[in-house]
């Protein structure tokens, strides 16, 4: 006779780029082993352990692959490129079949060399009003969607028939001409020949805008034209609470992790002011809103932008005092948690601060719950993990993991 069991909940944070190789300013050790780090080597000590790739060995990930595969997915079989995430990220979400493209307002001269590929870093209000100039533009039957972002970003959909995301980028990433995009295929060509021409509209709608006649009148660089690159159609992605059965929820303040979570079909919270920053976020606050959320929705990621910031600045006392915050932030949640939970701690890649960029490095995992089986890791590091039970493992069995250890998953034979 079986026990009728409850079915747990699931919270994953994800502590972006926490991962790290040996500091020189740190005497050889990564600001993990540096920092003393109690309530995050508590949930290690009583959990489950192991360390984990997130998309698979030696492959360094993006945020948007990585996230892709701790949510479940193979990034390998569903990625179709970063301007779908982008665009849902800003809220932009397209349709399967829709290609998208990550956008810039720039500036241009008459013969269309850009200048200023950021437009003197221009921002809203300004992108707001120029936008609207764009709206409703249709170039040989296919619809152009676009939508400011932040900063001097945009996001692009193009929508119709006879699309390919198989195009080159408009954005030469440097100043000068600009790098016309081209195709292979007739679908490609075709594409290309769409952005082009629409590339070409933006400057005439722009170039005479009265935000851009304030602009020149104010001594600020005019935001003349828009050109796009990093095209990728809206993957065929089984949303995550068809495929695992579990209403699901996403707390993050950065925007291409919101646009992954949306497009995978999890709702996007909104989260106060205090939580969307990078660096200077309130991490319990943040803890504070997925708990929050917790109590409506079975399953919750939660995203901390700022580990990967201070790896990407390449300062290790920095993102030693990150994991300072972030364990005050694991100590929140061990003060609050509620037995009817499983946790994870984790990072989507290592961003080590020697070459300020991603790493292919495995991540530390920590898994909790009461009742789990504990192992031999008893601090919460990529070396501490390793001595765990979950031994190495890849991101897209994360979820799995939890859903068995949540007592949610069906038995498979007799």
């Amino acid at each position: 006779m079986s026990l009728s069991v409850q079915k747990k909940k699931i919270l994953i944070v994800v502590m972006d780029g926490l991962g790290d190789r040996g500091c020189k300013e740190l005497g050889g050790l990564t600001p993990l082993q540096a920092t003393d780090t109690p309530n995050l080597d508590w949930f290690t000590r009583n959990g489950i352990a192991g360390t984990c790739d997130t998309v698979d060995i030696g492959i360094r990930p993006g945020s948007d692959t990585s996230h892709l595969s701790i949510l479940g997915y193979d990034p390998l079989e569903v990625y179709t490129g970063r301007g779908p995430f982008e665009a849902a990220g800003i809220g932009l979400i397209g349709r399967y079949g829709d290609v998208a493209f990550r956008c810039n307002f720039s500036t241009c001269d008459s013969d269309l060399n850009i200048t200023d590929r950021r437009a003197g870093r221009i921002n809203k209000p300004d992108t707001t009003e120029l936008i609207k100039a764009l709206e409703g533009m249709r170039i040989d039957g296919i619809e152009a969607v676009i939508k400011e972002g932040t900063e001097h970003r945009a996001a692009l959909i193009l929508r119709g028939a006879g699309l390919s995301p198989d195009v080159t980028d408009v954005d030469s990433h440097d100043l000068g001409p600009l790098s016309w995009s081209k195709g292979e295929t007739p679908e490609a060509k075709f594409t290309a020949e769409v952005l082009n021409k629409f590339v070409n509209e933006t400057y005439k709608r722009l170039k005479d805008h009265p935000v851009n006649k304030k602009r020149a009148a104010n001594g600020l660089l005019p935001a003349n034209i828009i050109v796009p690159r990093g095209a990728g159609s809206f993957p065929n992605i089984q949303p995550f609470p068809e495929k695992y059965n579990m209403k699901a929820a996403c707390v993050a303040g950065v925007g291409m992790i919101k646009g992954i979570c949306g497009v995978c079909g999890l709702d996007v919270i909104d989260l106060p002011e205090d939580c969307t920053g990078g660096s200077d976020s309130n991490f319990v606050s943040k803890a504070k809103a997925a708990l929050k959320v917790l109590e409506k929705y079975d399953f919750v990621l939660m995203n901390v932008k700022a580990p990967d910031v201070a790896g990407h600045d390449s300062d290790p006392m920095l993102k030693c005092g990150v994991i300072k915050r972030l364990d005050e932030m694991a100590g929140y949640l061990k003060d609050n948690f509620r037995e009817d939970l499983v946790i994870v701690f984790t990072a989507d890649h290592s961003t080590p601060c020697s070459l300020g960029d991603h790493s292919g490095d495995p991540v530390p995992i920590t898994v909790y719950t009461p009742g789990n089986v504990k192992d031999d890791a008893v601090t919460f590091s990529e070396s501490g993990c390793a001595h765990g039970r979950i031994g190495r493992i890849r991101g897209k069995y994360i979820v799995p993991m939890c859903m068995d250890l949540a007592d949610r998953t069906e038995k498979y034979g007799a």
